[in-house]
């Protein structure tokens, strides 16, 4: 069945994207699916695969002042929509700039610079001011404050069960589609895993988190089993030589 105009997605909807989002004060770029877009902005990454970006509809996946906007879209609707700060990353809060003796650098001390990105007391910071012994870090989110522009294209909503698996998968695990296999069966999804990610850190976090996705956006199923399978190598043959 076609989607009319302007009916809405329905929450927790599968949808592929194209975005590009910008500071809307600077230009600066944050993010784009189109290679074109990274080489406009000089944020080229030759070592990285353009492709559309998976979304659940109103499942914070997303910013929210977008999450938002793309519940009123349909497939092939292209928009440009501003994010205001306080939908975006947050408000500018000025308790968040702490003042930190450069001391607790260390070693790095001396190569502190203004606008370098630190992480203190496991949190992430962005120093604005180096001076008489002491760093300004504003652990404010780089872009609090910010109002973000977002280029958005609806690309395809995803239906099909095996093509929502397939995308689940490739979200938390992204490897070519072509590297694993899956199927369903009786209301059980099997994923063959490709034996490239079998030692992968924090492996077993991402399936219960894989499973979890497909328990929420595929309510049919009610069993994820994950194989791995092990080739039995070919014997080596040894030649006996004879000396003489």
């Amino acid at each position: 069945m076609t989607r009319g105009c302007h009916m809405p997605f329905e929450k927790d909807s599968l949808v592929y994207l194209n975005l590009t989002s910008t500071v809307k004060e600077t230009n600066e770029l944050i993010e784009t699916t189109l290679e074109e877009k990274a080489k406009e902005h000089n944020a080229h990454d030759p070592t990285r695969k353009y492709t559309p970006k998976l979304v659940a509809i109103g499942a914070g996946w997303v910013l929210e002042g977008l999450d938002n906007k793309l519940k009123e879209l349909s497939v092939g609707e292209k928009v440009t929509v501003e994010i205001p700060p306080e939908k975006a990353f947050g408000l500018w809060d000025p308790s968040k700039v702490k003042i930190i003796p450069i001391r607790r650098f260390g070693e790095k001390a001396n190569q502190i610079r203004n606008g370098d990105e630190v992480q203190i007391d496991n949190k992430i910071g962005y120093v604005k001011l180096v001076g008489s012994g002491r760093v300004h870090v504003d652990f404010n989110h780089k872009y609090s404050g910010k109002t973000i522009v977002y280029e958005v294209e609806v690309i395809e909503e995803v239906k099909d069960d095996l093509k929502k698996a397939k995308a689940l998968f490739t979200r938390r695990i992204p490897i070519e589609e072509g590297k694993f296999k899956l199927e369903i069966k009786d209301n059980v999804l099997i994923y063959d895993l490709p034996e490239e990610i079998y030692f992968e850190e924090g492996l077993q976090i991402v399936k219960r988190a894989l499973a979890t996705d497909v328990f929420k956006f595929m309510p049919s199923i009610t069993k994820v089993i994950f194989q791995e399978s092990y080739q039995k190598p070919e014997s080596t043959k040894v030649e006996k030589t004879e000396t003489q």
